[in-house]
């Protein structure tokens, strides 16, 4: 039986209040809520769903600084994911906004995006993936990711799916803002189901893209 019992009501109070003063003595002030109403449901959520999904991680809450301007350390959200293939799989996230979920693939080396190009730009498996993020967008998903400004080298502008093609990263998201059933037992069904719609685009992208999962 799943110990996910929902995410309380000091998850989103903990994330204002870190937008205020993203800072380590704050942090360490509040360190115990983030242990127990952030990170704690996190992870009981990711193991409720890993007989269906496969194992989950959720994420560290300290920002890589090393090469940014923004030099908060921590991040303002906790974020989980199960990973089906390099950079490719399901995502889950919480923070001051509420609850979001999300599919896909978040990033491509350049031998990966090049086979989705190819896949894409051919007739039978690319009218697959235009379908199935048709039919996401229907059910009210948004679609997101990286993508060029212009078409990419070697596809013409014209192109039925110029508009596939032009992706660096493909996910689709939907939020629960801060709907009540985030605090309650019942968003895993949501998450859960969420994430089977999201299930054949996650699984196209891993035959066709970044490959099986590593490990």
């Amino acid at each position: 039986m799943s110990d996910f019992a929902g995410f309380p009501e000091a998850v989103l109070d903990f994330y204002d209040d870190l937008e205020m003063d993203n800072t380590r003595s704050f942090w360490e002030g509040h360190r115990g809520v983030y242990e127990e109403s952030v990170r704690a449901p996190m992870v009981a959520l990711l193991a409720a769903l890993e007989p269906e999904f496969g194992p989950g991680k959720a994420f560290r809450p300290y920002r890589d600084v090393r090469y940014a301007r923004d030099k908060t350390p921590y991040k303002i959200h906790q974020g989980g994911f199960v990973q089906r293939a390099e950079s490719t799989g399901w995502y889950i996230q919480v923070g001051a906004r509420g609850v979001d979920v999300g599919a896909g693939f978040y990033a491509a080396d350049s031998a990966a995006l090049h086979r989705f190009r190819e896949a894409v730009a051919d007739e039978r498996t690319g009218e697959q993936l235009r379908q199935l993020v048709a039919d996401l967008e229907s059910a009210g998903w948004q679609v997101g990711g990286d993508r060029l400004r212009t078409r990419p080298r070697g596809y013409d502008g014209d192109h039925p799916r110029i508009e596939l093609l032009r992706h660096r990263s493909l996910t689709v998201g939907r939020s629960y803002g801060f709907e009540p059933v985030v605090h309650t037992p019942q968003l895993f069904d949501r998450v859960r189901a969420d994430w089977a719609a999201a299930h054949d685009l996650v699984e196209w992208v891993t035959e066709h893209a970044t490959g099986p999962r590593f490990g």
